[in-house]
């Protein structure tokens, strides 16, 4: 009995790497994020077709029809099976602040290898601020902001910015003279400093980071980031996944199991309907005042709502 393994062919096929021109003309190229970060690609791994492939467990081309590609595409993200999007990985050279590579790093789901201050000195840049761009502290929002300062008060807060990170990498270059140990003479370098790192990650949590650092609500510098990679990156490399995920994701919105029996209700022009629900589930409790209290679930709710060009009944 022959040991060979089993093959549905009797000769070897030769493959070829999936190719993306759009992206090949863009590897190694720097696009710039803030003053001074970056973002480029330094490999890829698979295309559309990749995804197309994987959901067909098919070791060839698969189908020629972009068409039929493109829908199958859209069929698997929109009803989330996100497998075949596994099939594609991408890593990228970037160069972040240290603060907001606090919150990238939080995506404990890629390959990651930073730059070590401890092995190297630590990199001669940090993140200033215009006088125009200090962020005045949302009130609805504790971790959000909302308007900016008066360019006057930016001035003076940019000139200390300015003369605290000056004063901070002389600090950190005298320690280095003297004889410090990396380790220890870059503690008081500020979270402005600029790091980098190699990040690798396929595509179906690329775009689940994504969707959370692109969103509104994220903070500025890293939505800065997260557009450059979607809309110059992604966009060239999968654009079919692309374009479905802004259709069903970004540019989507769900209901859940509390807001859509209220939906209804006020679609059937039963206002009161809806208002005695929304009681039901707490989000009409009201202050000494008589006005409502705040609850983040009726405001999200509400949002919604706009979008649909809905009004709230208890409004």
């Amino acid at each position: 009995m022959s040991d060979t393994p089993e093959t549905h062919d009797t000769e070897a096929q030769h493959l070829e790497r999936p190719r993306v021109v759009e992206l090949d003309a863009e590897l190694g190229s720097l696009f710039r994020v803030l003053d001074d970060g970056f973002v480029r690609v330094v490999d890829y791994m698979g295309s559309d077709e990749s995804i197309v492939q994987a959901a067909r467990v098919s070791y060839g081309k698969g189908t020629k029809h972009v068409q039929e590609d493109r829908g199958l595409i859209r069929y698997l993200l929109r009803h989330r099976h996100t497998t075949p999007f596994e099939m594609c990985e991408i890593k990228l050279h970037v160069r972040v602040p240290m603060d907001c590579w606090r919150q990238w790093i939080r995506h404990r789901t890629a390959s990651v290898n930073e730059y070590s201050t401890r092995y190297s000195v630590a990199i001669d840049a940090a993140q200033t601020t215009t006088p125009d761009g200090w962020r005045v502290q949302s009130k609805g929002n504790r971790q959000g902001s909302d308007g900016v300062l008066d360019h006057e008060t930016g001035a003076r807060l940019t000139q200390q910015e300015k003369d605290l990170q000056e004063q901070l990498r002389r600090v950190y270059e005298e320690r280095l003279e003297v004889g410090v140990a990396r380790e220890q003479a870059r503690k008081d370098l500020p979270l402005s400093t600029y790091t980098e790192a190699y990040w690798k990650v396929d595509l179906h949590n690329l775009l689940h980071f994504l969707a959370l650092r692109m969103d509104d609500h994220a903070q500025w510098e890293i939505r800065e980031y997260a557009r450059t990679i979607g809309n110059e990156i992604v966009a060239k490399w999968c654009p079919i996944a692309w374009e479905a995920f802004h259709d069903y994701r970004m540019e989507s919105m769900s209901l859940t199991g509390l807001e859509f029996p209220i939906v209804t209700a006020i679609n059937a022009g039963t206002p009161e309907k809806a208002t005695a629900l929304a009681t039901e589930y707490g989000w009409l409790k009201t202050g000494k005042s008589g006005a409502l209290l705040r609850h983040r679930e009726r405001r999200e709710f509400e949002e919604k709502l706009a979008r649909l060009n809905l009004t709230a009944p208890w409004r």
